[in-house]
């Protein structure tokens, strides 16, 4: 038996992986499961069982997954893809007889009422629909989709979305993959849904005000119409369909459905969540 860990090349997944090895997990006991043989090489240096497989190619999953295994399905990273994707991982981890599934699926699941959560939905249903033992880990927001973006807000000294006043519970992404790894490798976790979150919802207004004071530079939220977000993300090369997503997240945000804090995060990783502050700081650090 192995714990799984799909897209371990991915950022989240390398944290996955990084935090079984902190919790004392043995590295022939984590297996990860990976496109690129050779993005993964540093993992198999560290004693990873390197396992290669393609979310496109399910014949390739047949040997991605062992009886008794525990896997994390880390969701695909290409919207409007996802649902065959997960739907090949799903039918190879039943045929071979895993022992859990856990799934990164979206804050508020069957309830969230934007686009990039319908893929999400569509996955948690299969899930259910295959009849494997399963934990859903609804993840909000990470605060790097905010931190990532740092340079070119302090070069125009702007935050811009359209999310209005509209509050997000964000956590770092290593919590949630401390989360991930929680459910792995304890006991009692089959057959539950996770709403995770961070502990404290913070509005644009806040971040850009912690950007201001953390780098010294002045930094203003912006809140523009939908059409003009969409326009400024395009302008700045992010493909159109992509950037309506977005856009539509925003709306979701102004509408509260990333500010829910129901401490199931912080209860998993036994500890409180990282707060804004500390990753904006550690992201400053990088530039």
């Amino acid at each position: 038996m192995s714990i799984v860990v799909t897209g371990a090349t991915g950022r989240l997944g390398r944290l996955v992986v990084d935090a079984l090895l902190a919790d004392g997990i043995a590295p022939a006991g984590i297996a990860a499961v990976v496109r690129d043989k050779a993005k993964g090489a540093d993992l198999a240096e560290r004693g990873v069982d390197l396992r290669v497989a393609d979310y496109d190619r399910p014949e390739t999953l047949a040997d991605a997954f062992q009886a008794g295994d525990r896997v994390l399905l880390v969701s695909g990273s290409e919207v409007g893809r996802r649902v065959p994707q997960h739907a090949a991982v799903i039918s190879a981890a039943k045929a071979a007889g895993v022992a859990q599934l856990a799934y990164t699926g979206i804050l508020g699941g069957p309830e969230a009422d934007f686009e990039l959560a319908a893929e999400h939905q569509a996955t948690e249903r299969l899930i259910l629909d295959s009849g494997l033992p399963y934990t859903l880990l609804r993840n909000g927001w990470y605060t790097e989709n905010y931190t990532d973006q740092l340079a070119p807000v302090l070069e125009h000294g702007a935050v811009v979305a359209n999310a209005g006043e509209g509050r997000v519970a964000s956590a770092a992404r290593a919590d949630y993959a401390a989360a991930a790894a929680a459910v792995l490798t304890q006991e009692g976790h089959l057959g539950k849904v996770y709403e995770l979150s961070g502990d404290t919802a913070w509005s644009l207004a806040e971040y850009a005000a912690e950007v201001s004071r953390r780098s010294g530079k002045a930094v203003a939220y912006r809140n523009v119409p939908a059409e003009a977000h969409l326009a400024v993300l395009t302008g700045a090369g992010v493909p159109e369909p992509f950037a309506a997503i977005l856009v539509d997240v925003d709306k979701a945000i102004e509408r509260g459905r990333l500010a829910r804090t129901d401490g199931d995060l912080s209860r998993l990783i036994g500890r409180p969540t990282t707060p804004l502050a500390d990753t904006v700081a550690q992201a400053l650090e990088r530039l």
